[in-house]
């Protein structure tokens, strides 16, 4: 990461005033922004912001910026990663999350990144197997685990679904279905 990153306890007092809600999320941390501009994790939670506000333009951008600033903050890449495919650009997704296919076979994200390779092809048993070994691995990042946990109950649902019932949706794949509605109820981390 770059050497002019704010302080930690600079971050916890934004982490905090963001978690009490009190008021303009994006000028608190833009207030901190204009002091470090080169601080990637300040990027990532503005990008964080505007995805929770529905505006994916800004939200791309910036989580955009705090991989550029930093290729190896991983979870930024991960979530970048998982906000263009839940945004309908999964080639971009595969491509934002190459460099985590090279992390070790043991990285949460790496084991992820592989159940959502499985899951944009439609191929769930594989992908549920990945997530649920993803799951086990991370003791980091429970919110994380969570999002996961809440796209394997979907995708345990569409894959009874399919087996249960003929395909009602003709083209659509089941898994474009299943990320159209995931998108706007994840949580960026």
């Amino acid at each position: 990461m770059p050497d002019q990153l704010a302080p930690d306890s600079d971050i916890s007092e934004l982490a905090a005033t963001l978690a009490r809600n009190e008021g303009d999320d994006i000028a608190s941390v833009d207030a901190l922004l204009e002091r470090y501009p080169e601080d990637p994790r300040l990027h990532f939670m503005r990008g964080s912001i505007f995805a929770g506000s529905a505006r994916p333009i800004e939200a791309h951008a910036a989580m955009t910026q705090a991989i550029e600033l930093a290729p190896g903050f991983t979870i930024a890449r991960y979530q970048l990663g998982f906000f263009e495919l839940t945004s309908g650009q999964p080639e971009q997704a595969l491509s934002t999350w190459g460099p985590l296919l090279a992390e070790a076979e043991d990285n949460y994200l790496r084991v992820f990144v592989e159940g959502m390779t499985h899951l944009i092809r439609d191929e769930f048993a594989p992908a549920m197997a990945k997530f649920e070994h993803g799951m086990a691995l991370n003791k980091e990042n429970a919110p994380l685990n969570n999002d996961i946990r809440l796209l394997v109950q979907e995708v345990r649902k569409l894959d009874e679904r399919q087996h249960g019932e003929t395909d009602v949706n003709g083209d659509v794949s089941a898994t474009a279905l299943l990320l159209g509605r995931f998108g706007g109820n994840r949580t960026v981390n």
